[in-house]
């Protein structure tokens, strides 16, 4: 099994701590004027989602989970159940809402999308960061209203509600950054 030490630490990489999968979203190496070097780390569980604060030693290795990332299609939601299907070899697996947490808004039929396995059983999905989506539903913006900024609420085809601008109409398609669920800019696609 591989191993990484804390100088080989960055955003992304995959360790392994107490058995279980995680993810390092944040980290810093740290040389203070008395003492040995560390290296503080925020980590992302790829079972549940939760994060944690971990300080290493300089020098301290663990281990790689060695995480499987495979290409699939979403294709339906069922009573809180996503199912994906390998476009290679037509193999499906479903996933609960709860180990796909908010992405799971963002999720469109016939989506490609990442899954990872661990000990060959799907953890966690990873969707694309930008998508196009039409607006289903939003008030009309208010004639006169041209603050600087100023949003309305709108529900995108999926049934996620983002923040858009006042000129945004129902049938309009924009593009929304799915880590976040911010809108990014009205596209003509569609």
């Amino acid at each position: 099994m591989a191993t990484f030490e804390t100088s080989n630490f960055r955003k992304g990489l995959k360790i392994l701590r107490d058995g279980v999968p995680y993810v390092i979203t944040d980290f810093q190496h740290v040389k203070p004027g008395k003492g040995n070097q560390f290296t503080r780390t925020r980590l992302r569980n790829l079972m549940t989602g939760t994060t944690l604060e971990v300080t290493f030693k300089s020098g301290e290795t663990v281990e790689d989970p060695e995480i499987e990332d495979r290409s699939m299609q979403f294709l339906y939601e069922e009573t809180g159940v996503f199912h994906f299907m390998d476009q290679k070899n037509y193999e499906q697996v479903e996933l609960q809402k709860e180990s796909i947490g908010d992405p799971s808004a963002f999720l469109l039929p016939e989506m490609s999308c990442d899954i990872m396995f661990w000990k060959g059983r799907p953890i966690n999905v990873e969707i694309p960061s930008h998508v196009v989506y039409k607006i289903a539903h939003t008030e009309p913006g208010v004639r006169g209203d041209t603050a600087t900024n100023v949003t309305k609420a709108a529900t995108i085809e999926t049934g996620a509600v983002v923040q858009v601008p006042l000129f945004i109409n129902v049938g309009d398609t924009v593009k929304v950054d799915t880590r976040t669920g911010e809108y990014l800019e009205r596209t003509s696609i569609g």
